[in-house]
């Protein structure tokens, strides 16, 4: 008997118990409520907001006010210093950093002890969970799975107290029985030096059997391209011909998809998406014939949803789980066994179904372009940009979009910056492609662009190679979590890779 079926019976009784995503996903929720204020009526934060006083979700709106980072950073900063019981019981030692605010390069995320067990390690079991019950032919765990992860740092000296990638604190306590599966060894998963650790991780694992990968596809690629420099073969298959899925999340697969196909031709790839981030594990792609992701109900997570519309308003509107309507862009919220009380991650989502809740992406609240009444967000550019490089044979590595604000002729546009991992033949073309897919997706572009009047003409300014790399690495963010932002209504980005470029 292989390993695999041997370890999938590990898995089976939480398949079992997967089945309440399906059939009572509010009960879920209700429990993961009550043990959330159970436990913050221990805290200073708890005590502040009535905590003890709250019984129900109405009670809980009234007395916890929306929160971002800015809102929650000072008691964050004591729990650094190790007071203990402030946003949650106990002293909290591990702190994810993530990308920053507008008036702080880094966020320091709180990871309790609860919240590594209960959401991130939970989340990443219920993964192969899910994928085992998918794919009862897998020999997962007959082989290797390459993780990716980032590097940390002691946090202000305090023993075991601990910041930075949350991959890195993940690999940092993860159970040694793992590490039994899992390449490359501790000491490179956690090197600090991304193009040191590149080349690393693809001579320790060129020799290996690998069958599986996880990580943010842009850096994976970026390490399996060196996996392919040094071993001199044509396709993964050759250097891994057991390799049969990837784990990915962080940024969407999109613009990688063909990239990937390309490098592994097999059949027998298979590709699934999770939402993992510093503040929580959120979701999984339950179904591999659906690109929606199952909203995992049963962490220690409580979900509430505000309107798109609604963010920055005074008295926005927000509602739990039952109350979203379908095919409506939210904010999502979060509580979480790690201290963040209704906490505005800064993701939007659109569920696709009640009957499991099932989401999808469809971009950040800040990262949007609103310049001039069009509401252009990242799911648009997603699909406008495959639609554009399934019609020209193109292939996209990296870009970000900007708006160009009017001149003295009154004449504005979004100038898009692409790095092609193969250009079109035709740039106008592709650019015209891109144009009229935004509009057929975006009844609010394609109002701006009528006749010219308000928007002109998309611009697309080809990159050079390498260069959202370099100007990641000029800002000390190259690999771990940090990404691209793809869309923003200020050219602080822009100007600076157009400097570079």
């Amino acid at each position: 008997m292989s390993l695999t079926k041997i370890a999938g019976k590990f898995f089976m009784p939480r398949q079992c118990e997967l089945e309440g995503h399906y059939t009572h996903p509010e009960a879920l929720q209700r429990n993961v409520f009550n043990y959330l204020i159970s436990k913050g009526q221990r805290t200073e934060y708890g005590r502040n907001h009535l905590l003890a006083a709250t019984h129900n979700y109405e009670e809980f709106a009234a007395n916890v006010p929306v929160n971002s980072y800015e809102e929650l950073k000072a008691d964050i900063d004591r729990m650094r210093h190790g007071e203990p019981d402030v946003l949650w019981p106990g002293q909290v030692k591990w702190f994810a950093k993530s990308s920053g605010t507008t008036n702080d390069k880094s966020k320091f995320i709180p990871v309790s002890a609860d919240g590594l067990h209960n959401i991130h390690y939970k989340g990443g079991k219920d993964v192969v969970a899910l994928y085992l019950r998918n794919n009862p032919d897998s020999r997962l765990f007959d082989g290797k799975s390459l993780i990716l992860g980032g590097s940390h740092s002691p946090n202000y000296n305090l023993d075991g107290s601990l910041v930075g990638d949350l991959s890195a604190i993940l690999i940092e306590h993860i159970n040694p029985m793992v590490n039994l599966f899992r390449v490359p060894k501790k000491q490179t998963a956690l090197l600090s030096d991304f193009e040191l650790k590149r080349d690393r991780i693809a001579r320790e694992c060129a020799g290996k059997n690998v069958t599986n990968i996880s990580g943010v596809p842009s850096w994976m690629l970026s390490v399996l391209v060196r996996v392919m420099e040094i071993t001199g073969k044509k396709t993964l298959e050759e250097v891994w011909p057991n390799i049969e899925v990837f784990f990915h999340g962080g940024i969407a697969f999109t613009p990688y998809r063909k990239q990937y196909e390309q490098l592994i031709t097999s059949q027998r790839m298979r590709y699934m998406e999770t939402y993992n981030a510093s503040e929580g594990f959120f979701g999984i792609q339950d179904d591999p014939n659906d690109s929606s992701m199952l909203l995992m109900l049963d962490y220690g997570v409580y979900y509430e949803f505000m309107p798109l519309e609604d963010v920055g308003r005074e008295n926005p509107c927000v509602v739990p789980l039952e109350g979203v309507e379908l095919d409506r862009n939210y904010a999502m919220l979060i509580t979480t066994s790690c201290g963040l009380w209704r906490y505005m991650i800064g993701d939007t989502v659109r569920f696709t179904s009640r009957q499991p809740y099932k989401f999808v992406i469809t971009g950040r609240t800040k990262y949007y372009i609103n310049a001039f009444g069009e509401e252009l967000i990242m799911d648009n550019a997603e699909k406008g940009l495959a639609f554009a490089c399934e019609q020209t044979g193109a292939q996209v590595s990296e870009y970000t979009v900007a708006p160009v604000y009017m001149d003295s002729n009154a004449k504005c546009c979004h100038q898009w910056l692409i790095e092609f991992n193969r250009e079109p033949e035709d740039m106008d073309r592709f650019a015209r492609l891109l144009d009229n897919k935004l509009q057929e997706i975006n009844s609010d572009y394609e109002a701006k662009r009528f006749h010219n009047v308000t928007l002109q003409h998309l611009e697309i300014v080809k990159a050079r190679p390498n260069l959202f790399n370099d100007w990641l690495k000029a800002k000390q963010k190259l690999g771990g979590q940090h990404k691209v932002p793809r869309l923003s209504n200020s050219r602080r980005n822009m100007d600076e890779l157009l400097e570079m470029n």
